[in-house]
Protein backbone atom coordinates (compact mmCIF):
# COMPACT_ATOMS: atom_id res chain seq x y z
CA UNK A 1 0.00 0.00 0.00
CA UNK A 2 1.24 3.47 -0.84
CA UNK A 3 0.98 6.42 1.51
CA UNK A 4 -2.57 7.55 2.30
CA UNK A 5 -4.26 10.47 4.03
CA UNK A 6 -7.31 10.70 6.29
CA UNK A 7 -8.71 13.45 8.47
CA UNK A 8 -9.62 13.28 12.15
CA UNK A 9 -11.54 16.54 12.42
CA UNK A 10 -8.90 19.09 11.40
CA UNK A 11 -5.93 16.79 12.08
CA UNK A 12 -4.44 15.04 9.05
CA UNK A 13 -3.18 11.50 9.65
CA UNK A 14 -0.74 10.59 6.90
CA UNK A 15 -0.01 6.86 6.81
CA UNK A 16 3.38 6.25 5.21
CA UNK A 17 2.40 2.78 4.00
CA UNK A 18 2.25 -0.90 4.97
CA UNK A 19 5.79 -2.08 4.17
CA UNK A 20 9.23 -0.68 5.02
CA UNK A 21 8.16 2.68 3.56
CA UNK A 22 11.49 3.31 1.90
CA UNK A 23 11.98 6.58 0.06
CA UNK A 24 11.53 5.51 -3.55
CA UNK A 25 11.05 8.35 -6.07
CA UNK A 26 7.40 7.35 -6.50
CA UNK A 27 6.89 7.33 -2.72
CA UNK A 28 8.47 10.77 -2.47
CA UNK A 29 6.15 12.07 -5.20
CA UNK A 30 3.13 10.66 -3.39
CA UNK A 31 4.17 12.14 -0.07
CA UNK A 32 4.75 15.58 -1.58
CA UNK A 33 1.26 15.53 -3.08
CA UNK A 34 -0.31 14.46 0.20
CA UNK A 35 1.53 17.20 2.08
CA UNK A 36 0.09 19.70 -0.39
CA UNK A 37 -3.38 18.37 0.49
CA UNK A 38 -2.65 18.63 4.22
CA UNK A 39 -1.88 22.34 3.92
CA UNK A 40 -5.23 22.92 2.22
CA UNK A 41 -7.46 20.63 4.27
CA UNK A 42 -6.01 20.40 7.80
CA UNK A 43 -4.62 22.35 10.73
CA UNK A 44 -2.13 19.79 12.04
CA UNK A 45 -0.23 16.75 10.77
CA UNK A 46 0.47 13.32 12.26
CA UNK A 47 2.48 10.75 10.32
CA UNK A 48 2.47 7.04 11.10
CA UNK A 49 3.39 3.71 9.54
CA UNK A 50 1.76 0.30 9.77
CA UNK A 51 2.74 -2.78 11.78
CA UNK A 52 6.50 -3.07 12.44
CA UNK A 53 7.87 -0.17 10.37
CA UNK A 54 7.60 3.60 10.48
CA UNK A 55 10.23 3.93 7.74
CA UNK A 56 13.51 2.24 6.88
CA UNK A 57 14.70 5.31 4.98
CA UNK A 58 16.60 5.39 1.71
CA UNK A 59 15.62 3.00 -1.06
CA UNK A 60 19.10 1.50 -1.37
CA UNK A 61 18.06 -0.96 -4.09
CA UNK A 62 16.85 1.91 -6.29
CA UNK A 63 19.94 3.93 -5.48
CA UNK A 64 22.35 1.11 -6.37
CA UNK A 65 20.65 0.57 -9.71
CA UNK A 66 20.54 4.30 -10.51
CA UNK A 67 23.96 5.39 -9.34
CA UNK A 68 24.16 8.12 -11.96
CA UNK A 69 21.16 9.82 -10.32
CA UNK A 70 22.44 9.64 -6.75
CA UNK A 71 22.84 13.40 -6.34
CA UNK A 72 19.33 14.03 -7.69
CA UNK A 73 17.88 11.38 -5.39
CA UNK A 74 19.59 12.64 -2.23
CA UNK A 75 18.42 16.12 -3.16
CA UNK A 76 14.82 14.87 -3.31
CA UNK A 77 15.13 13.18 0.07
CA UNK A 78 16.65 16.25 1.67
CA UNK A 79 13.94 18.46 0.17
CA UNK A 80 11.33 16.31 1.96
CA UNK A 81 13.22 16.54 5.24
CA UNK A 82 13.47 20.30 4.89
CA UNK A 83 9.79 20.58 4.08
CA UNK A 84 8.73 18.62 7.16
CA UNK A 85 11.20 20.48 9.37
CA UNK A 86 9.63 23.83 8.43
CA UNK A 87 6.07 22.63 7.78
CA UNK A 88 3.58 25.43 8.38
CA UNK A 89 1.39 23.30 10.67
CA UNK A 90 2.11 21.53 13.97
CA UNK A 91 3.57 18.07 13.28
CA UNK A 92 3.92 14.85 15.28
CA UNK A 93 5.53 11.59 14.17
CA UNK A 94 3.72 8.55 15.57
CA UNK A 95 6.67 6.16 15.39
CA UNK A 96 4.82 2.86 15.37
CA UNK A 97 7.87 0.69 14.71
CA UNK A 98 11.37 0.77 13.27
CA UNK A 99 12.67 4.14 12.08
CA UNK A 100 16.13 3.77 10.57
CA UNK A 101 18.46 6.15 8.73
CA UNK A 102 16.52 8.69 6.70
CA UNK A 103 13.33 7.27 8.24
CA UNK A 104 14.62 8.30 11.66
CA UNK A 105 15.56 11.69 10.20
CA UNK A 106 12.00 12.09 8.92
CA UNK A 107 10.69 11.44 12.43
CA UNK A 108 13.20 13.86 13.96
CA UNK A 109 12.18 16.55 11.45
CA UNK A 110 8.70 16.68 13.04
CA UNK A 111 7.96 19.02 15.92
CA UNK A 112 7.30 16.10 18.29
CA UNK A 113 7.58 12.33 18.35
CA UNK A 114 5.57 9.61 20.10
CA UNK A 115 7.39 6.29 19.93
CA UNK A 116 6.20 2.77 20.52
CA UNK A 117 7.51 1.53 23.87
CA UNK A 118 7.33 -2.23 23.50
CA UNK A 119 8.89 -2.80 20.10
CA UNK A 120 10.82 -0.96 17.41
CA UNK A 121 13.97 1.13 17.28
CA UNK A 122 15.00 4.58 16.18
CA UNK A 123 18.51 4.34 14.77
CA UNK A 124 21.04 6.15 12.60
CA UNK A 125 23.07 3.16 11.28
CA UNK A 126 25.26 5.17 8.91
CA UNK A 127 28.50 4.49 10.81
CA UNK A 128 27.94 0.73 10.51
CA UNK A 129 26.82 0.65 6.88
CA UNK A 130 29.65 3.00 5.85
CA UNK A 131 27.46 5.82 4.53
CA UNK A 132 28.59 9.18 5.97
CA UNK A 133 25.95 11.76 6.79
CA UNK A 134 25.55 14.54 4.27
CA UNK A 135 26.04 18.06 5.70
CA UNK A 136 22.29 18.60 5.45
CA UNK A 137 21.34 15.41 7.26
CA UNK A 138 23.90 16.07 10.01
CA UNK A 139 22.60 19.64 10.38
CA UNK A 140 19.03 18.37 10.73
CA UNK A 141 19.90 16.00 13.57
CA UNK A 142 22.12 18.55 15.31
CA UNK A 143 19.29 21.10 15.15
CA UNK A 144 16.89 18.81 17.02
CA UNK A 145 18.88 17.02 19.75
CA UNK A 146 21.58 17.85 22.28
CA UNK A 147 25.21 17.64 21.12
CA UNK A 148 25.94 14.60 23.30
CA UNK A 149 22.87 12.73 22.06
CA UNK A 150 23.96 13.53 18.50
CA UNK A 151 27.46 12.17 19.16
CA UNK A 152 26.10 8.91 20.55
CA UNK A 153 23.33 8.46 18.01
CA UNK A 154 25.42 9.39 14.96
CA UNK A 155 28.80 7.82 15.78
CA UNK A 156 27.80 4.55 17.46
CA UNK A 157 24.70 3.43 15.52
CA UNK A 158 22.89 2.85 18.81
CA UNK A 159 19.36 1.50 18.53
CA UNK A 160 16.97 3.43 20.77
CA UNK A 161 13.80 1.81 22.04
CA UNK A 162 10.93 4.06 23.05
CA UNK A 163 11.89 4.75 26.65
CA UNK A 164 15.56 5.22 25.78
CA UNK A 165 14.61 7.59 22.96
CA UNK A 166 12.57 9.71 25.38
CA UNK A 167 15.46 9.78 27.86
CA UNK A 168 17.84 10.91 25.10
CA UNK A 169 15.48 13.60 23.80
CA UNK A 170 14.91 11.81 20.50
CA UNK A 171 11.24 11.28 21.36
CA UNK A 172 8.77 13.13 23.55
CA UNK A 173 6.57 10.27 24.70
CA UNK A 174 6.53 6.47 24.62
CA UNK A 175 3.31 4.49 24.34
CA UNK A 176 2.20 0.90 23.84
CA UNK A 177 1.43 -0.16 20.29
CA UNK A 178 -2.31 0.54 20.21
CA UNK A 179 -1.90 3.99 21.80
CA UNK A 180 0.92 5.45 19.69
CA UNK A 181 -1.32 7.08 17.10
CA UNK A 182 -3.99 8.24 19.56
CA UNK A 183 -1.31 9.73 21.83
CA UNK A 184 0.18 11.58 18.86
CA UNK A 185 -3.23 12.97 17.94
CA UNK A 186 -3.83 13.98 21.56
CA UNK A 187 -0.43 15.68 21.66
CA UNK A 188 -1.08 17.80 18.59
CA UNK A 189 -4.76 18.59 19.23
CA UNK A 190 -4.14 21.57 21.57
CA UNK A 191 -1.91 23.11 18.88
CA UNK A 192 -4.62 23.17 16.21
CA UNK A 193 -5.50 26.66 15.02
CA UNK A 194 -2.06 28.29 14.97
CA UNK A 195 -1.67 30.72 12.09
CA UNK A 196 0.15 28.74 9.41
CA UNK A 197 1.96 31.72 7.90
CA UNK A 198 3.36 32.76 11.26
CA UNK A 199 4.22 29.20 12.29
CA UNK A 200 5.98 28.50 9.00
CA UNK A 201 7.98 31.72 9.29
CA UNK A 202 9.03 30.89 12.86
CA UNK A 203 10.20 27.40 11.90
CA UNK A 204 12.04 28.72 8.84
CA UNK A 205 13.92 31.15 11.07
CA UNK A 206 14.60 28.60 13.81
CA UNK A 207 16.01 26.06 11.38
CA UNK A 208 17.53 28.36 8.78
CA UNK A 209 20.99 26.80 9.01
CA UNK A 210 19.68 23.24 8.73
CA UNK A 211 17.39 24.01 5.82
CA UNK A 212 20.18 25.87 4.00
CA UNK A 213 22.36 22.76 4.32
CA UNK A 214 19.54 20.43 3.26
CA UNK A 215 18.66 22.33 0.08
CA UNK A 216 22.19 23.38 -0.88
Amino acid sequence: MTATLELQDTIAVLNLGEDENRFSPDWLDTLDGLLDDVLVRAQALVTVGTDKFYSNGLDLDWLMSHGDRADWYIGRVQALLSRVLTFALPTVAAVNGHAFGAGAMLAVAHDYRVMRSDRGYLCFPEVDIKIPFTPGMASLILAKVTPQTAVTAMTTGRRYGGDAAVAAGLADRAAVEHEVLSDAVDLVRPLVGKDSGTLGAIKSTMFAAATAALVA
